[in-house]
């Protein structure tokens, strides 16, 4: 798969809140509107590629990603088969994006250990290139992608996969990692939108969704890189690190931002478009006001 081949905007969303029929109409009129790609996460919920795999099925161009699956969910030799899989079901569809999680969360929701993370990163893409798959190969393989935030996993990035997709960030780290990924490689940030005009709605509902992001100390100390200060992170959030994050406002508004992305290098953007009642899932409304077709 060519990077150019994946349309300039995606959507990023939680579906464990919806069945798998509406998980397929959601896809399919997300590839009518002209959306690029839908980009699942990998947490407490489904697995991942089964979700994936009904969306494939239920599309003919529409991309599939992970956003992000889990390396340590999996071993390298089961990650293979399952990227090889869903490219032979998808015909080469799927974006297989990798990440090393958080200590946190591996440590104690998973109770293994959580190695240091780019040696582990490093080591998981050898033992994948490496392991034993003996079922029919996909005639196209899709982009391999890793979670990276910082310099060292966004070089790693660039040099042992096709590019990068990094969460919580802003227009300004997109700057920031494609002058470290180069030129050809794919960047994909994520970007959370919340059509919601009234500033203080906007914030609270901002906060709800940024809470326990703001715990985990990968995405603090990589803001922190960016300019923002301790403080930033009190009481749920300075004004100024919320509205840097979540993109509220109006149509254009969010366009603008979006746009801000793709000024600094990125190839294609996934929009998380934040429910105004703090559920996880996506906002139908926003993801229809966004549509690029």
């Amino acid at each position: 798969m060519k990077k150019q081949n994946i349309g300039k905007l995606g959507i990023w969303s939680w579906m464990d809140n919806n069945n798998f029929d509406e998980c397929r109409a959601f896809a399919q009129r997300a590839e009518s509107q002209g959306y690029g790609a839908i980009w699942v996460p990998d947490a407490v919920g489904r697995d991942p590629f089964v979700t994936l795999s009904v969306i494939a099925e239920a599309t003919e161009t529409l991309c599939v990603a992970t956003g992000i699956v889990n390396l340590y969910g999996r071993d390298a030799m089961a990650m293979k088969a399952s990227r090889n899989s869903l490219d032979e079901l998808s015909g080469g569809r799927l974006i297989l994006g990798i990440g090393v999680s958080h200590a946190e969360m591996v440590g104690g929701l998973r109770q293994q250990e959580y190695g240091k993370p780019l040696t582990t990163m490093r080591n998981y893409l050898q033992r994948m290139e490496e392991a034993m798959y003996m079922g029919p190969q996909p005639e196209k393989q899709g982009l391999l992608v890793l979670a990276a935030l910082r310099e060292k996993m966004l070089g790693l990035s660039g040099s042992n996969a096709d590019g990068a997709h990094p969460y919580f960030v802003t227009p300004e780290h997109t700057a920031r990692a494609r002058s470290i990924l180069g030129p050809d490689k794919f960047l994909a940030p994520e970007q959370k939108v919340l059509l919601e005009t009234d500033a203080t709605k906007a914030r609270e509902i901002a906060r709800g969704a940024m809470a326990m992001y703001l715990g985990l100390p990968n995405y603090r100390n990589n803001l922190l890189t960016l300019g923002f200060e301790e403080a930033d992170f009190d009481d749920g959030g300075s004004d100024r690190l919320v509205d840097a994050i979540v993109a509220w406002g109006d149509e254009t508004a969010i366009m603008k931002r979006i746009e801000s992305h793709w000024e600094n290098g990125a190839d294609h953007v996934c929009i998380q478009a934040l429910r105004k009642d703090g559920v996880n899932g996506f906002d139908p409304v926003a993801i229809d006001a966004l549509a690029p077709g």
